[in-house]
């Protein structure tokens, strides 16, 4: 009766877990298959375009001049056009161009090709990255000695206000060319007053003295490092939310280096609308009107090269406009609708208020390289107006030109102004077809590296060697499905690396596991014992193994970017598949097929 009860125990999975078994891999099946129907050629009709057809006479009028479809999609205003010839992508494009009032909002895409029942149930391809899918990469890099250019003309305004405000006659304060300021004293208990209110005031910009009477005032080099970083993770949400303005969602955006930020467009074959948004440094800023020769003023020109005299320190800057619209107004011209978050919109209404019937300037400022590399600002006047009432955290400006220009400018508030210039300094471009190479290229090295590794299981561990076999199919479906189902998970050529990597990871699990029944085997156990007995003694260490791999996997991941994340991405999800395979699903099919089996004479 024991040794009855032993057999029963032995070997033996409760019902749940091969219903988990079989509904994980099943998920997971319908999760990748959508990225095995590859995708088709496509051009996307943004709202604003303004299609002059609905989609029944554009179908008609698309076959009509030859254009072989696969369907027209809408969805949010959005029309994508679907094609079944690739080829003929260019064609289609030029012909919608005739049917839309603003041929800029047509972009070049591709559309899942899987079947529309697949597509309804949630489940999407892999996202592919730029060496596969093709499209276009952008190297940016963020100017900081601007930024530290604002810091100091606010910290001089300060310490101006401050010896203003003290009646401290004789001080002056400058910029020197290092980028430190100088204050220059009349007498000693000045410069003592002044350090103390630096000190309180202004804690991160260091102090000395500099000759009898005067002190040299200077950002720490720990501040700086601050400021740089906060500036290029700042422009880094711009460019995300620039990217998503446009309408591209598989866009990867990433900082490299100290002040350089890498932007991968996966898709994009017209890369013109996206690098004139990206590469634009846009801000507005809204200015007290003052009279010519006024203490404090600046001088700004206007469209027609004008000077306008206006305070030095802005009301406020573009960065409170939390939203931006191009409308036409009640004269019929092209005006565009400003919202400001709280702290912009209080700051506007106190300043409006107390100055009803006076003046205020908008000013438009842009960034961008001469000749010689050099950074160059250049700002105009778009708008000068009487403040009619108090305003809010809503109201609109006008004189940004034309329509077409006032809608660029609204999408450039909207996507959010640049804290720092930022100017393009590559600029790759990958073709679909070279795409379509690697991919080609790097799944047949996939292929060929399953056939070889399945070949040798099958010959050299006989009927144990199948059923890993099994969980390695296994493993590649989970591993898809998983890449599928993240969010932002984004499959590489170095990926596929990582691909074929866990290919021989997840065989090395069911080798160690079959090795371990062998000496089992040789020691006179029956098969059913050895089964046990092997999975069990193997089990920590293939978790150790695995563990220290993982490791890396993720420093990879933390510290790398582009191919290396994807490399490590695979790798790592490679490391938790081939665990559960080969530990779990390789378990339950052996059990199944050879857990009772007690025979002392089998071969593995």
């Amino acid at each position: 009766m024991r040794e009855q009860k032993q057999t029963t125990i032995l070997n033996h999975y409760s019902a749940w877990k091969y219903v988990l078994l079989v509904v994980t891999i099943t998920v997971m099946l319908f999760s990748a298959l959508p990225t095995f129907f590859g995708e088709d050629a496509a051009v996307q009709i943004a709202p604003e375009a303004e299609l002059n057809v609905n989609p029944l006479e554009l179908h008609q009028l698309l076959i009509s001049h030859g254009i072989d479809l696969k369907r027209i999609d809408q969805s949010n205003g959005q029309t994508t056009v679907i094609l079944a010839d690739n080829a003929q992508q260019t064609q289609l494009k030029t012909l919608l161009s005739q049917q839309v009032k603003d041929p800029s909002k047509l972009t070049l895409t591709l559309a899942p090709a899987a079947p529309n029942w697949l597509l309804s149930l949630g489940f999407n391809p892999i996202k592919l990255g730029l060496d596969l899918r093709g499209g276009v990469q952008f190297l940016l890099d963020v100017e900081i000695e601007p930024v530290y250019k604002l810091h100091n003309n606010a910290f001089i305004e300060a310490v101006r206000q401050f010896v203003r405000q003290d009646a401290l006659f004789g001080v002056n304060v400058k910029q020197q060319v290092d980028g430190g300021v100088q204050i220059q004293t009349a007498e000693l208990t000045q410069r003592a007053a002044i350090r103390e209110f630096i000190n309180k005031q202004y804690p991160n910009w260091q102090i000395s003295n500099a000759g009898d009477k005067s002190l040299q005032a200077a950002l720490s080099e720990a501040e700086k490092l601050n400021i740089r970083d906060l500036t290029v993770k700042q422009n880094l949400q711009i460019m995300r939310s620039r990217i998503e303005q446009l309408g591209i969602t598989e866009a990867v955006v990433q900082r490299q280096g100290e002040h350089r930020i890498r932007i991968e467009l996966p898709g994009v074959q017209d890369p013109a609308a996206a690098k004139s948004v990206i590469g634009a440094t846009a801000s507005l800023a809204f200015y007290q009107v003052k009279q010519a020769g006024s203490v404090n003023a600046q001088t700004l020109k206007d469209e027609h090269g004008q000077a306008v005299y206006v305070a030095r320190r802005p009301v406020l800057g573009g960065e409170h406009i939390v939203d931006a619209r191009a409308t036409l107004g009640e004269m019929g011209l092209p005006e565009v609708v400003i919202h400001l978050d709280r702290e912009g919109g209080s700051m506007m209404s106190d300043f409006s208020r107390d100055n009803i019937g006076k003046p205020m300037a908008t000013s438009y400022s842009e960034y961008s390289r001469d000749e010689n590399g050099q950074i160059r600002q250049s700002t105009e006047v778009i708008s000068v107006a009487t403040i009619q009432s108090q305003l809010g955290d809503r109201f609109s400006i006008t004189g940004a030109g034309n329509y077409a220009q006032a809608q660029e400018l609204a999408l450039l508030l909207r996507a959010g102004s640049m804290t720092a210039p930022v100017t393009i300094v590559e600029e790759r471009t990958i073709g679909p077809s070279l795409g379509e190479e690697n991919i080609t290229n790097g799944f047949s090295a996939l292929a060929l590296g399953m056939g070889v590794t399945l070949l040798f299981m099958g010959l050299w561990y006989r009927r144990l060697g199948w059923v890993a076999n099994v969980a390695l199919m296994a493993n590649m479906i989970l591993i898809f499905g998983l890449m599928a189902l993240i969010p932002g998970a984004v499959l590489t050529l170095p990926g596929i690396a990582g691909l074929v990597l866990t290919v021989g990871m997840a065989v090395d699990t069911n080798v160690l596991i079959f090795e371990r029944i062998k000496d089992k085997l040789k020691e006179g156990r029956s098969f059913a014992h050895a089964i046990d007995r092997g999975f069990d003694s193997a089990f920590s260490t293939i978790v150790d193994a695995n563990f220290t791999t993982m490791i890396t996997a993720v420093v990879l991941y933390a510290i790398g970017n582009g191919p290396i994340q994807g490399f490590a991405l695979t790798l790592g999800l490679g490391l938790l598949t081939s665990m559960f395979t080969g530990i779990f699903a390789s378990r339950a099919l052996i059990n199944w097929a050879y857990g009772r089996n007690f025979s002392r004479n089998v071969k593995v």
